[in-house]
């Protein structure tokens, strides 16, 4: 199995008008399907030909707080930022300038090592780093450990290790594999097979 990138993260909003100007037309992710039902709507953004950024508007949803990228926290807690790549430093500054220009904080430009990357918010409070690969620098061609101290099971290396889950017993047959309809399928009717 092979893995075509992110095909969609989903977020949440309670004002997908300021999200839309922000996403479209300061950061230049198209608009590429929008659907809705009494009580929320949920529209996607091009990120690139195989990714893409959903957010749910629901009413009553207020931005959550914003908290420095990378700071460590205890108790329940699920996500602390999302990164889009960048393929040059010139975009990278071209960026911020632009984020900065729209009276939005953003950071200096900070050197990882690998990558450079700025981080941001967008009006929900969504944690956004945008980053590029420093030249001559690729993690995903050549992965790298600089952990000192990594755990047993990172120490095992970055593929994937067989017999770990238990094998798929009796597969479904092709001829009883069902899809059931979802939201978006009544309007995105496609010719019966």
């Amino acid at each position: 199995m092979k893995f075509n990138g992110v095909n969609h993260i989903a977020m949440a909003t309670g004002d997908l008008d300021t999200t839309i100007r922000f996403w479209r037309d300061l950061l230049g992710m198209r608009l590429i399907a929008g659907l809705g039902q009494p009580g929320y709507r949920h529209y996607f953004f091009e990120i690139s030909e195989t990714c893409a950024i959903a957010f749910f508007e629901w009413p009553g949803v207020r931005p959550v707080q914003e908290k420095e990228h990378g700071q460590v926290v205890s108790g329940p807690f699920i996500f602390d930022h999302i990164s889009f790549g960048l393929d040059t430093d010139d975009e990278l500054w071209t960026l911020k300038e632009q984020i900065d220009a729209a009276g939005f904080w953003v950071s200096e430009v900070i050197d990882h090592g690998f990558i450079h990357s700025i981080y941001t918010f967008d009006p929900n409070g969504v944690p956004i780093e945008f980053s590029c690969n420093v030249p001559g620098m690729d993690i995903r061609k050549s992965p790298v450990m600089a952990d000192p101290r990594p755990s047993e099971t990172a120490r095992q290396g970055p593929g994937q290790r067989q017999n770990v889950w238990p094998a798929v017993v009796v597969p479904t047959p092709r001829g009883e594999r069902r899809i059931y309809p979802g939201e978006g399928s009544r309007y995105f009717q496609r010719p019966k097979k």
